[in-house]
């Protein structure tokens, strides 16, 4: 985290007192001790994360009194995106010393993920998901994210009973999971699971890659006046985010289409 601080007159100025608090994608908070400024009024603290998320900042100075409040959000340990940063700057027809945007560009990776996620209802990019169902006695249960690849574990949201995956066969397509011997599943059940593709099919990845390039463009505002980027007209639901000619790789029969 980075402030600087002034006094009344606006000249730079170390605190007497600086107190940061930081608030966990968990909701714990954390106490950083705030060094001396090395130059005179830049606060300066190195806080290595621990958790993927949101995390909330908010430093209070005293002598002069001061506050500041910010965000930073901490990216999963292994990257969901459904290309890699090599093949979106070979998209934009980037030269290996041009580097200096590939933080933005893994935002845009990452959306671009969402984005084809969405538009296909289901999961491309392979990850481990999990997620509770509340559950009155029964012998099945619909997993909510499909393909479904394979069962880790099932077990009782306070942890006092579990399931022995082998026991609990998954339809990879639907996710419809059948208890197939055993007890019945009962309670609040914490069901953690793979899913995502084992290849990624090719018109996925390109359509991924023409909605980064898209993002990228508008952001540089290089896309004339069409919004939609391949002078199409806006259906309802249908974002100029995504351009048509992305949506047409992921869902050919879109309103309007022969």
């Amino acid at each position: 985290m980075a402030v600087d601080v002034a006094d009344a007159s606006g000249a730079p100025a170390d605190p007497a007192s600086a107190d940061l608090t930081i608030t966990l994608p968990d909701g714990s908070t954390v106490s950083p001790a705030v060094p001396t400024p090395a130059t005179t009024g830049q606060v300066r603290v190195d806080y290595v994360t621990s958790q993927a998320g949101r995390h909330v900042w908010r430093l209070v100075t005293s002598g002069p009194t001061t506050a500041y409040a910010d965000v930073f959000d901490v990216q999963p340990e292994m990257p969901v995106g459904i290309v890699s940063l090599a093949d979106a700057r070979a998209q934009l027809n980037m030269r290996p010393s041009e580097t200096g945007d590939d933080d933005e560009l893994r935002g845009f990776i990452a959306a671009a993920t969402g984005a084809v996620e969405r538009a296909l209802g289901r999961v491309v990019v392979r990850r481990t998901i999990v997620e509770r169902h509340e559950l009155g006695r029964t012998a099945e249960v619909l997993l909510r994210r499909v393909p479904v690849l394979s069962l880790t574990s099932a077990v009782t949201a306070d942890g006092s009973k579990t399931w022995d995956p082998a026991n609990l066969p998954v339809d990879s397509d639907t996710g419809l999971l059948k208890v197939a011997s055993g007890e019945s599943l009962v309670g609040d059940v914490d069901f953690t699971y793979v899913a995502g593709e084992v290849v990624i099919p090719a018109d996925y990845r390109l359509a991924g890659l023409i909605i980064i390039e898209h993002l990228w463009e508008t952001q540089r505002g290089t896309m004339g006046v069409q919004l939609g980027g391949d002078n199409e007209t806006y259906s309802p639901g249908r974002g100029f985010a995504i351009p048509r000619r992305a949506l047409e790789l992921l869902d050919p029969q879109l309103p309007g289409v022969a």
